[in-house]
């Protein structure tokens, strides 16, 4: 699957809000905005959700991890191909929250590829970035952990490391890059598009919102 940009790639995690009916609920209020705004939305939920998720609404759903196996025994690890079959247009892969080793992430990545599976590979910097580069990733996500969830935008806080990132990631291959950590609102996706990005990785901005349609539609205005 080709990803359309600029994109939002909004990341469920496990809150309750973005958790089993609750992510349908959520999924279809992002797909709405989607649709009213016709600028592309991501949703990246938990693999126990990615049927029922992608039964209900029309935009890409991505898997939060895969592991980087092929059929046979491999008891409570989770394979490409059956989040592919189960819907999942894509995958996240080394999160902040979990990392892969670089040997490991290179053999997921080109697993992923073989499944079908988009993907959209998070860096913590630019040196990281760079180095996924060689993966050949579709997408590669910068995200300074120590931003991520704190409401301070890394396009407001730290603008050079998605300036940096992106012009690393440019020096290995042509790979789009997005910003994430700490974006809340659309000037912060303004500016991080300014600095380069093809758009924005969110989650709790979202997640925990009163009213996530507001967020999302202020977020994708600015892409």
């Amino acid at each position: 699957m080709t990803l359309k940009l600029p994109v939002l790639a909004i990341n469920f995690k496990t809150y309750m809000q973005a958790t089993g009916l609750n992510a349908v609920k959520l999924a279809k209020i992002c797909a709405k905005e989607a649709a009213k705004s016709r600028k592309a939305v991501v949703v990246g939920v938990q693999a126990a959700d990615v049927f029922r998720v992608s039964q209900a609404v029309r935009i890409p759903v991505y898997a939060q991890h895969v592991d980087c196996i092929e059929y046979g025994k491999n008891t409570g690890h989770m394979l490409p191909e059956a989040v592919r079959q189960n819907g999942a247009k894509g995958t996240f892969l080394n999160h902040a929250e979990h990392k892969l080793d670089h040997k490991v992430l290179k053999a997921t990545i080109k697993a992923c590829k073989k499944a079908g599976l988009t993907t959209i590979v998070f860096a913590s910097d630019k040196r990281e970035s760079a180095k996924i580069a060689a993966f050949n990733p579709d997408c590669i996500a910068v995200e300074p952990p120590e931003l991520i969830g704190t409401g301070i935008s890394v396009s407001s806080a730290k603008p050079q490391v998605i300036s940096s990132s992106v012009a690393a990631v440019k020096k290995v291959r042509k790979i789009p890059v997005l910003c994430g950590a700490g974006i809340s609102r659309g000037t912060d996706v303004a500016k991080a598009i300014e600095l380069g990005a093809k758009g924005a990785a969110v989650a709790s901005a979202i997640t925990t919102a009163k009213n996530p349609g507001a967020v999302v539609r202020d977020l994708v205005k600015s892409m």
